[in-house]
């Protein structure tokens, strides 16, 4: 039942996989504030809205109280360290790929942002 809810939290993490994992051919450079690049807002905009999702999906389902109960603190947690997860694979796993501390930050931001979302249209 918990799949069922979250199944377009499921394609949203793939679709994260899959560009974050692409080859980096043509990144453009990056400044001196690379906190506030066009590559930051894209790491926060992609976690927002699974973040978002994913809180949406276990609020939802009704199987697993305790899930349903801490979705907020489970999201957060889930989403942080899917995107350390995917810095640390283009650390140490692809070529041509880097990670980054500013991403790992910006996807953070982008979970606490999913967070902040969900509270504004659920009134939570």
């Amino acid at each position: 039942m918990i799949l069922r809810y979250n199944l377009f939290t499921i394609m949203w993490a793939a679709v994260i996989l899959i560009t974050t994992l692409l080859p980096n051919t043509s990144a453009p450079a990056t400044s001196a504030w690379e906190l506030l690049s066009f590559d930051s807002f894209a790491h926060a905009f992609l976690f927002c809205v699974l973040t978002f999702l994913m809180i949406v999906g276990m609020k939802k389902q009704y199987t697993f109280v305790k899930t349903r109960h801490y979705a907020i603190r489970y999201s957060l947690f889930i989403c942080t360290f899917y995107g350390i997860g995917i810095e640390l694979l283009q650390e140490f796993v692809l070529d041509g790929r880097e990670g980054d501390i500013f991403d790992v930050l910006s996807n953070t931001i982008g979970c606490l942002s999913g967070i902040l979302l969900f509270k504004w249209v659920y009134k939570q």
